[in-house]
Formats: C-alpha cells, sequence, structure tokens
C-alpha cells in the first residue's frame, strides 16, 4: 500500500534521489545536500506545532511509501505563508495603450512587471513522483491529498493558495524565456539562476532583474511564445489543478515563465466536497468506490486512496486501511472520491 505521510530524517537519501530525478526547472527541489536536509528539519518542526492559530514560516513536507517494501516513491509540499522572509517575485502580465486620437492609432500592448503580489498566500509546491509509479491515480493522491490537509488544519493556511508551474525549458534545461534576460540582464545561465533561487539565494534577482515593465513585444519571438505555458511534462499537474478550480490570473514565473495559478481555499473543488466522519473497521464490499483518506493528526499525519463505505454518518473502512491511517473505531477521517477531479 502507498501512504503519505510526514517526511523524517531517514527518508534524505530518497528526497535527494527525487530531486535528482526531478531535472531542471524544479526550482522547489535543488540538488542540494545542505538545504534538503534544512528542509527535512524545518517540515519536523511544522508537524510538531501543535498549536498554529494563523499561517506562517511552516513548511509542510511529505513523502508517500510503499509500505510493502519501505520505499519513498515520491514527494509533495505545502508552503503556509510565502514571501515573509525573503522576496517572492513574480511578473504580472499587464496592459498599456498608446493612444493618439489626431493620429487615429491605437496601440495596447502587453507588459511584465516584476511584482510581490503573492506575498502571505499558501503555496502547494515539490510535487514529484517517480516514473514507474506514475500509475493508478497515485499522482493525484500525491497532489490531491494536500487539499484535504488544508481543509483539516485550516487556521494554519491562508485563504489563498497557489502553485508554480514549471515552464517552457528544452531537454537541457534551457528556457527561450531566460535566454533574453540572460543576455540583456544576468550573464548567467538558466540552470544556475534556478539554482540559486532553490536554496534561497535570492538578492541577485533583485540587484539585476529589470525593475521598469518590460514590453511583450519587445522580446524575441520565442521567448513571447513561451509565455504562460507551461513544460510538458506539467500538463498533467495542471489539468487537475484546473479541475479542482485553480486558475490563473496573469503571474508567471521570472526565470522560465511558467504560469502561477491560484485558488480560494475554500473554494477548491477536494475542500469544498471533502467530509469529517467518525471510522467504523469492517468488511468493505468489492464494488464501492475509492477515496482520498487521511487521519485527523498533524503530527501522525497519513493519507492513502481506499475503498470506503458511508453511512449513517460515519465511514466503514477494512483493517488494512485502518492500520495505515493509524485510526481505530471512532476517530475521524477526512475523505474525498478520488475520480471526482479529472
Amino acid at each position: 500500500m502507498l501512504v503519505v505521510r510526514p517526511i523524517a530524517p531517514q527518508d534524505y537519501a530518497a528526497l535527494y534521489t527525487c530531486a535528482v530525478e526531478s531535472g531542471y526547472g524544479f526550482t522547489s527541489l535543488p540538488v542540494d545536500e545542505d538545504l534538503l536536509r534544512r528542509r527535512i528539519a524545518r517540515a519536523q518542526e511544522a508537524f510538531a506545532r501543535e498549536q498554529v492559530s494563523e499561517p506562517g514560516e511552516e513548511g509542510y513536507l511529505f513523502v508517500m511509501e510503499d509500505t510493502d517494501t519501505g520505499e519513498v516513491v515520491g514527494c509533495s509540499g505545502i508552503e503556509a505563508a510565502v514571501g515573509l522572509t525573503d522576496a517572492f517575485y513574480h511578473y504580472h502580465i499587464g496592459k498599456v495603450v498608446h493612444h493618439s486620437k489626431e493620429l487615429d492609432i491605437y496601440n495596447a500592448l502587453e507588459t511584465l512587471t516584476l511584482c510581490n503580489d503573492y506575498t502571505g498566500v499558501s503555496e502547494l509546491c515539490t510535487l514529484f513522483l517517480r516514473e514507474p509509479f506514475r500509475k493508478n491515480m497515485n499522482g493525484r493522491v500525491l497532489s490531491r491529498f494536500r487539499m484535504l490537509f488544508m481543509a483539516e488544519f485550516r487556521n494554519r493556511f491562508s485563504d489563498i493558495a497557489i502553485a508554480e508551474m514549471r515552464g517552457v525549458s528544452d531537454e537541457n534545461g534551457e528556457s527561450p524565456f531566460w535566454g533574453w534576460l540572460q543576455k540583456n540582464f544576468f550573464s548567467m545561465d538558466f540552470t544556475q539562476a534556478d539554482y540559486l533561487t532553490g536554496i534561497g539565494e535570492k538578492t541577485f534577482v533583485y540587484e539585476l532583474m529589470p525593475k521598469l515593465p518590460i514590453y511583450v513585444q519587445l522580446l524575441p519571438p520565442e521567448a513571447q511564445a513561451v509565455i504562460g505555458k507551461v513544460h510538458e511534462n506539467t500538463r498533467p499537474a495542471l489539468r487537475m489543478l484546473q479541475s479542482e478550480g485553480f486558475r490563473s490570473r496573469g503571474y508567471i514565473d521570472i526565470f522560465d515563465a511558467g504560469p502561477t495559478v491560484e485558488a480560494d481555499v475554500a473554494n477548491i473543488k477536494s475542500v469544498r466536497d471533502s467530509k469529517r466522519l467518525p471510522v467504523t473497521i469492517g468488511k468493505v464490499a468489492d464494488d464501492k468506490p475509492r477515496f482520498i483518506v487521511c487521519n485527523t493528526n498533524v503530527a501522525e499525519f497519513r493519507a492513502i486512496q481506499t475503498q470506503l463505505d458511508e453511512q449513517h454518518e460515519q465511514v466503514i473502512i477494512d483493517a488494512e486501511a485502518a492500520a495505515a491511517l493509524r485510526v481505530q473505531e471512532g476517530d475521524y477521517v477526512r475523505f474525498v472520491t478520488l475520480t471526482g477531479a479529472n
């Protein structure tokens, strides 16, 4: 059985493997031992905080484990509130109009303006599932369980959640959008800039990034073409988030121009449709649908996909599922249908 749980120190090697396999452009999972170990320690601190009244510096990092083999097959995270210590940058796509009534000329031009508009919002991040396990809706579980976590522990998160989508880059990790910035402002390649941001070295962004709005029409055609577009490997994740109610509001990544999508947490489909009921342990018929189910304990959080039977304001799950979730008769679980979002 695959179980999602909080990351632990012994998961470092597996997390490092995920970082290596995730490839270029995966900013939140750089191949850096010190940073990865610090992320694990920071996550442990977040899960250990019993009383949290509002979102702060907490970073929750989870792994998906195959309990039959003990192998970690993927990871997934939530930042409670971004940009509170380090600036959190985006470009916002806007418009300016150049109009001369006398000459009968009207031009509406797109611009990119550097901003910190998402400061303080929660972020879904660090989603990576290893290739052999991209089946049986495992990716959907690894992404959507976070919405159950946010629904259950509402005070720990902002009213708005975002997710940054990986932008277009080639097999060598080169971004067409970054190529223009590199040539004119940064004099470093995309992978180096992406790595520095991933390890928290963001001062260079403010020092070197153009401060005034950029006219999109002045960028080379190959850079214009990828603005707001996602990497081919990211399309399934984007479709899933869109089915949950996430939408782009014109914000893009400053390096690869990938879109950032947002949603009101209360209106996320898996949050809105989830239920919280007590458990009865028993036999579940084979024809019952599958659900994403989690317990209601922060420090001992567990989430799985399993069949259950909802009846009379309670849910019946089998003994194997109860053991995986670490729940007993009468304990509460939160759940949402596995196939409710495409």
